[in-house]
């Protein structure tokens, strides 16, 4: 009996030993992704490396074009995560569509928005009406130099408040390098205006406005139904900036309203650079990663009150 008890302990000294050398023999625990998209905007070459910031500077990874194989190492990283939601957007509704059937429940689906018009509007209408959207952005506008506050963006902000969408936004000073960009138009100061206008809006900002932090700061201490996104600064830009800029937000008490995204474009291979961003910085504290990886997202897309995530 004493041999059998020897050996039983020894056994469980060694898969204690295993796990602790192998991290990824231990289960992850549960990430949502604020920031999914089905494809750019814009077309890039097959194989182009992904942006990077500032130049001159040389991105890693190839983009996948073709849209099919987006979707499946989409789904194959946020499986090897633990990804457990997606806030997708696309240029393409169908795309949006091919993803939501091929992995039901896995995603809120929402329409990428360029262009604000009466016509897109009323589009828009009847894909929410037909149940096929949940979540309101990327409102891209600014890639065309259109401020958040423009008066042809109201008339989506209203129809947003009134259905109760979660909302995510461009407003920051980077983004691609296209003809009509306005840095200026990026400014978070600007979302005042919307925010006094529709106090019930749930609103997230890309990439927390990066790199206006203190404008971030004022915005989010003023209105508190404003969240943000770390997204595409967890590997565009150096780590060391990113970490400045997320160790200011949360040394400034904004950790409970800061969520995790990956914005992983045509490059699925940055949802693991994103989520390694994260779990790698030495200034958060555990309950702190868990925050942003999935409680602030949990809290922000109402799902407190019981729905089950897959």
């Amino acid at each position: 009996m004493k041999n059998l008890l020897t050996i039983f302990f020894i056994i469980l000294m060694g898969l204690n030993g295993y796990s602790q050398a192998d991290p990824e023999a231990q289960p992850r625990p549960p990430i949502i992704d604020m920031h999914v998209h089905t494809g750019l905007p814009h077309h890039v070459p097959v194989g182009t490396p992904a942006f990077c910031r500032p130049e001159p500077c040389t991105g890693d990874g190839q983009a996948t074009v073709n849209p099919t194989e987006l979707m499946e190492k989409t789904l194959e990283a946020m499986d090897h995560y633990n990804i457990v939601r997606g806030f997708l957007s696309g240029v393409d509704f169908s795309a949006v569509r091919e993803w939501t059937r091929t992995a039901p429940g896995r995603f809120i689906p929402s329409p990428f928005i360029l262009k604000a018009g009466s016509s897109e509007l009323e589009q828009l209408k009847a894909e929410y009406a037909a149940g096929h959207f949940s979540g309101m952005g990327e409102i891209g506008t600014q890639l065309h130099g259109v401020p958040p506050n423009h008066p042809s963006l109201e008339p989506y902000f209203k129809l947003a408040e009134e259905l109760d969408l979660p909302v995510l936004i461009h407003t920051l000073g980077i983004g691609p390098y296209m003809s009509h960009f306005s840095s200026a138009a990026g400014n978070p100061l600007l979302l005042e205006e919307v925010l006094v206008s529709h106090p019930k809006l749930r609103l997230f900002v890309e990439n927390a406005g990066y790199p206006y932090r203190d404008e971030m700061i004022a915005m989010m201490y003023q209105y508190p139904q404003l969240y943000a996104d770390v997204s595409t600064i967890t590997w565009v830009i150096p780590r060391t900036a990113f970490y400045d800029y997320l160790q200011a937000l949360v040394r400034a008490g904004l950790g409970k309203r800061l969520m995790f995204g990956s914005d992983q474009m045509v490059w699925p291979e940055k949802i693991g650079a994103a989520v390694e961003a994260i779990e790698q910085a030495p200034f958060l504290t555990d309950e702190q990663k868990r925050d942003i990886f999935y409680n602030n997202a949990v809290r922000f897309l109402g799902l407190e009150d019981g729905e089950k995530i897959r």
